[in-house]
């Protein structure tokens, strides 16, 4: 697919992607060199929870590198995926951006990519592209293969009691259609960890907004330390109870 070599930044199909971080000094330098030199002129904005390995700095530093281009929103502490990425829609929606992109900071989402999620959202091909690594058989590198079970079996899981058709549920490399965002209610989304990024997608989804997964290549990361913990696996299992059980009742 072409790049979309034809979006201005400061015209009506503003794209932006909405990085959350911590401790991430080692990588996000490098992840937003590269969003920079996607011909769509992607902006990017950084939500930081207090890191206190310098990921501010570093993203300071990009920020005079490339001005009007990167923004940062700083917090005190760490307060969780999902208040990260709503923070960031809040402030992406509020300055009219058309095309608002997740992604994870430490390159296990490669950026370039970011060019083949916006382009079936901008021609009208989907409300909400998501970067997948199940679509098209199974595309993850240097995982350990119980993480990589764990991740397969889950997803089969929470289509058998949720529904919902798409392969990798907790896919948090995507891109959505502004009007999506603002169909839904940030004060009723629950959930804080990575199941944060299923509870977005199935009230997409049980909005009548259409969901297309594209095949990526996922790379765990390098540098740094992953963020799973069990609590969160935990919080994801009972979740999609939840929300199946409030969709049932009409409390969604």
């Amino acid at each position: 697919m072409e790049p979309l070599r034809k979006q201005d930044a400061s015209g009506p199909n503003r794209s932006i992607v909405i990085i959350p971080t911590y401790n991430e000094a080692e990588n996000v330098p490098v992840v937003l060199d590269e969003i920079m030199t996607l011909p769509e002129r992607v902006h990017a904005l950084v939500v930081d929870d207090g890191s206190p390995d310098g990921t501010a700095d570093c993203v300071r530093a990009r920020m005079e590198k490339h001005p009007g281009r990167i923004s940062l929103i700083e917090r005190e502490g760490k307060m969780g995926l999902g208040t990260a990425y709503l923070r960031g829609f809040d402030w992406a929606l509020d300055r009219k951006y058309t095309f608002i992109c997740s992604m994870d900071a430490d390159l296990s989402h490669n950026p370039a990519d970011l060019s083949r999620l916006i382009a079936p959202v901008l021609e009208g091909k989907a409300d909400l592209a998501i970067g997948s690594r199940y679509a098209e058989g199974v595309r993850v590198v240097n995982w350990p293969l119980t993480r990589l079970i764990l991740s397969y079996c889950a997803g089969i899981y929470t289509r058998c009691v949720t529904r919902i058709p798409i392969r990798d549920v907790t896919a948090g490399f995507m891109c959505y259609h502004r009007r999506v965002l603002e169909a839904i209610d940030f004060k009723r989304v629950t959930s804080n960890g990575y199941s944060f990024l299923l509870e977005m997608k199935y009230r997409a989804w049980r909005l009548g907004f259409a969901l297309l997964e594209i095949p990526i290549i996922f790379t765990e990361r390098t540098e740094g330390q992953s963020k799973m913990t069990r609590a969160i696996v935990r919080e994801a299992a009972f979740k999609v109870w939840e929300l199946r059980l409030r969709q049932l009742l009409g409390r969604l």
